[in-house]
């Protein structure tokens, strides 16, 4: 037994000793200092020397005996060290030798070449003797640079090998889709990316033909099958996509053929400089969920926007959030005079103004730590800038948390709506666009009603106002993929984290879009309106949440119900399994926009009776009377019917 221990732990040193030779010494051999690659070169030299020496001795004509062989010898190896110091051949990273490296290396023998010529002929024009063969001089230049650009290239590909077979577990192969010089560029990049993630192992193009082309000595394959049938030709882990001719429909096509094979699919963001392979590594991404949106991107009429914002004054509530956040940088880009930011959230705001300072033009920023509920507060504002737009987007959002705290979903969505929009028309604002939600159409919930009841405000207040001057404007919008609280960010950390991913029912469903198109559709809804309209945008066709949630776990690499599981915990206190845009009795209005219509929803009939209810429900909200709240609630929006909520028996 203790000889057997013995041998173990011989063996188990012996190993130790030959890890750290090989993992401390080999591979540092990219990092030799400069003096050890100058004397390798040296040498390099000597032997090309020699095997010259023997070429030319074979030879019918022989070296001229001016000199002894060690003193031409000394003389070449003298002229070969000053040039190898001129360029500074010595002075590259061997690993990352490239043709920069290769053009010293040339510049370097080509150099002491012709130097050598020119000692030759000075020599014999004084003398009357030459001291080298020309042929031994051009024999010895090739012969030198030849063995000096192997040698590196040897280093470079005995390394590479070695760092990959001692991370082959870690090292995925992938295929690139596309073949114009970012592709070649990417592919470059990755190959000599440490530590290595990824290994190139193929090319595909786009179209038919039938080549058998190579590039960086990987091979081109036609589009001609799917691309799943190409990634197991390969043994691939996944694709990368960075052909940008691909329509969106071809690249969801590919990859919902590489999800349903369980490879992965990773794409590249914009890169300004193909040349720096650390900017086009950082930016190799997974396939962002957001391009799976299965609808056409919404597009802009930015001259209408442009007129109404250009040298005005825009104030934005809720200027900090991931919804006002986007409407304050979009707005920027229209230049405005001033632009003035409203949010009860110090840090956020802080963040925001940091932003603002750098994408700052000839606008001036105020930004203000304010509640709108504080009437106070937002008419000295009003009074003191007299904005001439306002984007409100400040609202309680999360259904659960409002199903629980009625009174303050009032307060603020309500009240607060209610004393920005007098004060907008007692400043004579141009312009109050407010930010709605699809929750607000046959509400189900706290947080819909109360945004059901602000509508209604806004809209009614331009119908029975006195003045005219200010045009209320709401937008109604699905779920904005990415925005704070919403499923995507959620299931992102959830997947990070191993798992599960909860989702509340299986037949769950919603429409989505991106943050900078909702908020492109809030400035043109603005600048398209006359007053009193409620704006419904094309959604697209809505999405299964449990669709979503496989989508992204595949999209991360991983299995679902294998790697990352999926939990059904039931719908939560006053959700719906589908979100409606319209009312059942409601009709939409085309626009000159296609992707944008006008809801004609039933007005408030009795606006003095309205504003009663209302005095009535903002008592109860200030007193914390929440199931005093919810029943005016539901007297003022009679569709108001509760789901999974203590309040259904005030139906």
């Amino acid at each position: 037994m203790s000889k057997f221990n013995s041998n173990t732990t011989k063996k188990s040193i012996f190993k130790e000793l030959t890890k750290d030779f090989f993992e401390n010494r080999f591979s540092n051999l990219a990092y030799l200092p400069r003096w050890v690659i100058f004397c390798i070169d040296v040498v390099i030299v000597m032997f090309a020397g020699i095997v010259t020496y023997f070429i030319v001795a074979n030879l019918t004509f022989k070296s001229y005996d001016t000199y002894s062989v060690s003193i031409r010898y000394f003389i070449t190896l003298l002229t070969y060290a000053f040039f190898f110091f001129a360029f500074r051949t010595y002075a590259g990273i061997i690993r990352h030798s490239s043709f920069i490296d290769g053009m010293r290396l040339l510049l370097a023998t080509s150099f002491t070449f012709f130097s050598l010529v020119v000692l030759n002929y000075t020599h014999f024009f004084v003398h009357e003797t030459k001291i080298f063969l020309m042929p031994e001089l051009f024999i010895h230049g090739v012969i030198s640079f030849v063995l000096l650009f192997l040698f590196r290239i040897l280093v470079k590909f005995l390394f590479e090998t070695y760092v990959e077979l001692e991370n082959k577990d870690q090292i995925k192969k992938i295929v690139v889709f596309g073949i114009d010089a970012n592709a070649f560029a990417l592919a470059k990049a990755l190959n000599s990316e440490q530590p290595k993630r990824y290994k190139v192992v193929a090319f595909i193009e786009k179209t038919n033909a039938n080549r058998t082309k190579q590039v960086l000595g990987l091979p081109i394959v036609s589009f001609k099958q799917n691309a799943s049938e190409i990634i197991r030709k390969f043994t691939a882990s996944g694709i990368i996509l960075s052909d940008y001719t691909l329509t969106k429909e071809e690249q969801l096509k590919i990859v919902d053929d590489c999800l349903e094979h369980n490879y992965q699919v990773l794409s590249t963001q914009t890169v300004k400089n193909w040349e720096d392979q650390k900017s086009i590594t950082k930016n190799i991404k997974q396939f962002d969920i957001k391009d799976l949106l299965e609808r056409q991107p919404i597009v802009i009429q930015n001259k209408l926007i442009s007129k109404q914002i250009q040298n005005k004054t825009v104030l934005v509530t809720g200027a900090a959030g991931s919804i006002g956040s986007e409407i304050v940088q979009q707005v920027l880009a229209f230049e405005p005079a001033k632009i003035i930011l409203v949010d009860q959230a110090e840090t956020p705001l802080y963040e925001l103004s940091l932003l603002v300072k750098s994408s700052l033009k000839n606008t001036t920023y105020i930004p203000f730590v304010a509640d709108i509920k504080d009437a106070f507060i937002m008419e000295q504002i009003l009074s003191n800038y007299q904005p001439d737009v306002i984007y409100h987007a400040a609202a309680y959002k999360h259904v659960p948390i409002m199903e629980t705290n009625a009174y303050q979903a009032v307060l603020t969505n309500v009240l607060g709506t209610k004393t920005l929009a007098d004060l907008a028309i007692k400043y004579q604002v141009a312009s109050f666009v407010m930010v709605s939600t699809d929750k607000a159409v046959n509400p189900s919930n706290v947080m819909g009603a109360s945004k059901r009841i602000a509508e209604l405000y806004v809209q009614s207040l331009f119908m029975h106002s006195q003045s005219r001057g200010t045009k209320f404007i709401t937008t109604r919008f699905g779920n904005v993929l990415g925005s704070n609280g919403s499923v995507v960010p959620l299931f992102t950390k959830q997947i990070q984290e191993g798992g599960p991913i909860t989702i509340t029912h299986p037949d769950i469903i919603r429409y989505f879009m991106t943050i900078p198109e909702a908020c492109q559709l809030v400035l043109e809804a603005g600048s398209m309106g006359n007053g009193g309209e409620i704006y419904i945008f094309d959604m697209g066709q809505p999405v299964r949440i449990i669709d979503l949630a496989h989508k992204m776990i595949r999209l991360a690499g991983f299995v679902p119900e294998e790697d990352v599981k999926i939990e059904v915990v039931g719908l939560r206190p006053g959700e719906k399994l589908f979100e409606e845009l319209l009312n059942d009795a409601s009709k939409t209005l085309p626009t000159h926009h296609d992707k944008i219509m006008i809801a004609q929803e039933h007005n408030v009939a009795d606006f003095d009776s309205f504003i009663l209810q209302l005095e009535n429900l903002i008592q109860y909200a200030k007193k914390m009377q929440s199931d005093a709240v919810v029943a005016e609630m539901k007297k003022i929006v009679p569709e108001f019917k509760s789901k999974n909520s203590v309040y259904e028996n005030l139906d």
